[in-house]
């Protein structure tokens, strides 16, 4: 691996899929996975094999069916999960092994139990079974930024002996500050035996708002790959945001100096808004790079400098992450083969012609509903069709407002038993629907949080309604689409419902 490169590895696909709520398909993962390559993205973290039958299955079907990017799995230092990683990843164009085991006094004193001995020797033992079964290995010490330094650089040499070439060095809570993450990495360097002939990685969370400087920190101090994901999704406060770290490189190359960064920057907000459709998680609008305000100016003092210089207030352009304005594209008299060519544009290329025309057959209702079709209504339409497996599908729906705001709705549902229907009075025809739906599913389901916004601009804009529910102590994100928002929010609640049912099939099959 190159010195003067900086390598991106992403694990939205894992870290990420850990946001509350977050449940991502095998259709959709390879919707973002594709997403991922055209980003330019070195090496993709697809799952972790060995934690559930529908991990195993994605990071199977990535590895055979994307190409252009390192294919990685996750597993514990144990042969068991190292097997299956193995087995998932047999198709991959290039593969590579994520090994883990903590640390830290912490960890190896209440989570493993184990001595600093023991779990040299794991290593040791992990890796040498491991080894020249895979094109790349990487080891990671999980809450390394909390280790004994001296133990850790230890913990790397054995990793390294045994055939890892990429050392990664977490930030498993979030706990660092630069200063002192930029020392450690150096540290490590001058002291591991055999660093030379491997690549430091930095994996950050951003517990304490800090993931992003301690990961640049890193890099100053000869990191040569980051681990993140696309909006910065993950566990708790999340992980780094590659996208933030990305287009802090390549501003300050004064600083950083001109590190490689194989990335298309302008492919960022495609895949962010991508990733966020599909996940459910709403980027704010003040997020950095890929926020609906990261370019705008309120101030009138503002506006005045971007007219007469951008480089007045902008660091930046809009045109080099893809933040564009949306122009129109497609209207009710484009033909199949226009859509389709747009579709592949988009970064659509992999579709069969079944789908293809499913695809157009919505298009062309939306569009008789629009005056004005975009690229972001586009995406939202591919987007809110990819799920393969449905137990549940709107047939038909009927509201009625009644006096005091209460209405009444009735809804008729595709279920595994046929079709069915029920009806409710709620507060509101939202309320009312969703309450309906409810009756149909059978299940104690609770709304947690529920949101809508219009994609596009204008009075006949398509909404898009994201929500959480939860069952049995879990959240599961939903997300629909309507000119209609009443529509848009049945479906994103049938949605959700239909990542419960996907959730309690594959505990099913885990337990068979």
């Amino acid at each position: 691996m190159d010195q003067n490169r900086v390598y991106f590895f992403d694990t939205t696909l894992r870290d990420g899929e850990q946001t509350p709520g977050v449940s991502l398909q095998t259709p959709e993962k390879i919707e973002i996975a594709k997403g991922l390559v055209r980003l330019g993205i070195d090496v993709i973290e697809a799952g972790f094999p060995a934690a559930s039958p529908g991990d195993f299955e994605a990071v199977q079907t990535i590895a055979r069916e994307v190409k252009g990017a390192t294919i990685c799995a996750l597993a514990r230092a144990n042969e068991k999960d190292v097997q299956k990683a193995i087995d998932a990843l047999k198709d991959a164009e290039r593969s590579r092994l994520h090994v883990f085991i903590a640390i830290s006094e912490l960890h190896m004193e209440y989570k493993l139990k184990m001595t600093r001995q023991e779990v040299l020797d794991k290593v040791k033992s992990v890796l040498a079974y491991a080894k020249g079964k895979v094109d790349e290995i990487e080891f990671s010490g999980e809450d390394a930024a909390r280790s004994d330094l001296d133990f850790a650089c230890q913990v790397f040499g054995v990793a390294i002996a045994g055939g890892a070439t990429i050392i990664n060095v977490p930030d498993t809570v979030g706990y660092m500050n630069p200063n002192e993450f930029g020392d450690k990495i150096r540290y490590i360097k001058e002291h591991t035996p055999g660093i030379e002939n491997a690549i430091i990685s930095v994996h950050c969370h951003d517990d304490l708002g800090l993931a992003n400087a301690n990961t640049l920190a890193a890099i100053k101090a000869g990191a040569r790959q980051v681990e993140g994901t696309i909006n910065g999704l993950g566990e708790r406060a999340g992980n780094v945001a590659i996208e933030e770290v990305v287009m802090a490189l390549k501003t300050r190359h004064d600083y950083f100096g001109d590190l490689q960064v194989n990335i298309d920057t302008k492919q960022f907000t495609k895949v962010s808004k991508l990733v966020s459709r599909l996940t459910g998680v709403v980027v704010p609008p003040n997020k950095p790079i890929v926020g609906s305000n990261a370019f705008a100016h309120e101030s009138g003092i503002h506006q005045h400098g971007m007219m007469s210089n951008p480089e007045t207030y902008e660091i930046m352009t809009p045109e080099s992450v893809g933040a564009e304005k949306t122009d129109l594209v497609l209207g009710k008299h484009s033909g199949r083969h226009a859509f389709a060519d747009h579709l592949a544009k988009l970064g659509f290329q992999s579709f069969t012609e079944e789908k293809i025309n499913d695809l157009f057959g919505k298009f062309k209702e939306l569009a008789d509903r629009k005056k004005q079709v975009y690229d972001d209504d586009i995406i939202a339409l591919v987007v809110d069709n990819l799920h393969h497996k449905k137990a549940f599908e709107l047939v038909a729906q009927y509201y009625k407002l009644g006096e005091k705001g209460y209405a009444y709705a009735d809804v008729r549902l595709m279920t595994p038993e046929g079709e069915k229907a029920d009806a409710a009075v709620g507060d509101g025809p939202v309320d009312a629907s969703l309450k309906a739906v409810e009756r149909v599913v059978g299940l104690p389901i609770s709304l947690k949080d529920y949101q809508i916004r219009a994609i596009t601009a204008g009075k006949d804009a398509l909404g898009e309604a994201t929500l959480k529910v939860e069952y049995n102590g879990r959240l599961y994100h939903g997300r629909g689409i309507s000119t209609d928002i009443v529509k848009s929010s049945v479906n994103a609640y049938i949605n959700a419902v239909n990542s419960v049912f996907l959730a309690m099939e594959l505990e099913q099959q885990e337990e068979e």
